[in-house]
């Protein structure tokens, strides 16, 4: 039966017989809202397990407290014979709030996946959104079909002709699900990752993985919302796999000054040799040069003050504690340009956090910048003010 709006108007302008039924009906509402929804919150409250917690904090049940007073009307139907139009209504009030609750309950089993560690790994809050999409239709639809009395299939033919509406309005959907099934199946990202996407703006940590978007927050704490599929569509960086092998790479050069580039003298080897780390490097280069002692400087493979200081980096990185061993350890001379020689410090920190990597770093480079006057060798650098007046003053 379709629905007549009179006969709803005369049955509420006759309502006074059926006031009784009314106020057992908000009755009910209370009754379920306040003794036996607390009655369950007790209930929970005392158990061991924590799961429940979340239930009584999404405030869920509270939805099923609406559907009291709609279940009194139409169990009080054949008494008061209520007119069908308003048990239409009612029924669509009961499968609205039913669809609501559906809803809001996969809420709550997303909070509690996402209290285990697995959720970092797995984020299903995408598919269970998803899901909710889908339960959301079909609820429409139910509800509809039971206010109007029309059946879902004659409902889901009216739609047939905005079909090609529909799927412009799901584009995102679907491709933002397909997306996150791409992410899911291949481990592209996980909740917590460091992940860079300039094309956004985003250079942070993955704080939400959601079906339409990922969530980065920005190290200097701004949040950038990524459609998934357009994060797919271009390119990222993800650093996991940094923290998964437990090394973070420092790649950072010392520019050398060339004019203080030079032979060692005896004085200077002796003095090298006194340095514990330096002595193998020493001992195995004049066992090289061993035969050609009387050949000139020029001609012979003498040590420099730049290749000893190469070797001692190198050997106070072998053992220094915070350096990863068993992976890259390179010091190597790069082509020398107009801001001087580059000597880069390549290898692998055992921290990757950040600010103590940055610490190590630090420390590493403190104590080399250092060490260059020992080596007689000097550091690049572009004249200042300061070395202009110095400059002047000295003639």
């Amino acid at each position: 039966m379709q629905l007549n709006i009179d006969t709803i108007k005369q049955f509420f302008l006759d309502s006074s017989e059926y006031s009784l039924t009314f106020v057992v009906a908000i009755l009910s509402y209370f009754i379920v809202k306040k003794v036996i929804i607390k009655l369950i919150h007790s209930f929970f409250k005392k158990t061991k397990n924590k799961l429940d917690d979340h239930l009584l904090d999404s405030k869920i049940f509270g939805q099923l407290a609406l559907i009291a007073p709609a279940l009194v009307i139409i169990y009080a139907e054949e008494i008061l014979k209520i007119p069908n139009e308003i048990h239409q209504i009612i029924s669509a009030f009961i499968a609205f709030n039913i669809t609501i609750f559906i809803i809001r309950f996969f809420t709550v089993i997303n909070t509690i996946y996402n209290s285990f560690d697995i959720s970092n790994r797995r984020p299903i809050k995408g598919y269970l959104q998803l899901i909710q999409v889908i339960i959301g239709f079909l609820g429409s639809i139910a509800s509809v079909y039971m206010a109007v009395g029309k059946s879902p299939l004659g409902v889901l033919s009216g739609l047939g002709a905005m079909t090609a509406v529909l799927l412009f309005v799901f584009k995102d959907t679907i491709l933002s699900f397909i997306a996150g099934m791409q992410i899911m199946f291949t481990d592209l990202i996980h909740k917590g990752d460091w992940i860079e996407v300039p094309q956004f703006g985003a250079d942070g940590d993955v704080i939400d993985i959601a079906l339409y978007t990922v969530t980065v927050q920005n190290f200097d704490k701004t949040i950038v919302s990524i459609p998934t599929s357009k994060l797919l569509d271009g390119s990222f960086k993800n650093w996991r796999g940094m923290t998964e092998a437990g090394g973070r790479r420092i790649k950072r050069s010392i520019y050398l000054n060339q004019a203080s580039i030079k032979f060692l003298k005896t004085d200077d080897i002796t003095k090298y040799k006194n340095i514990k780390i330096l002595q193998p490097y020493i001992d195995s280069k004049l066992t090289e040069d061993i035969d050609t002692g009387n050949q000139s400087d020029i001609n012979r493979r003498k040590l420099t003050n730049l290749g000893t200081f190469r070797a001692y980096i190198r050997e106070y990185l072998k053992n220094h504690p915070k350096i990863r061993k068993d992976m890259t350890l390179l010091v190597r001379q790069l082509p020398s340009g107009p801001d001087g020689l580059p000597i880069e410090i390549y290898v692998f920190t055992n921290d990757t956090n950040w600010i103590v990597y940055e610490d190590i770093q630090a420390d590493i480079f403190d104590h080399l910048l250092a060490a260059v006057n020992e080596f007689d060798l000097a550091i690049f650098q572009h004249p200042a003010g300061t070395d202009m007046q110095k400059l002047l003053s000295s003639s």
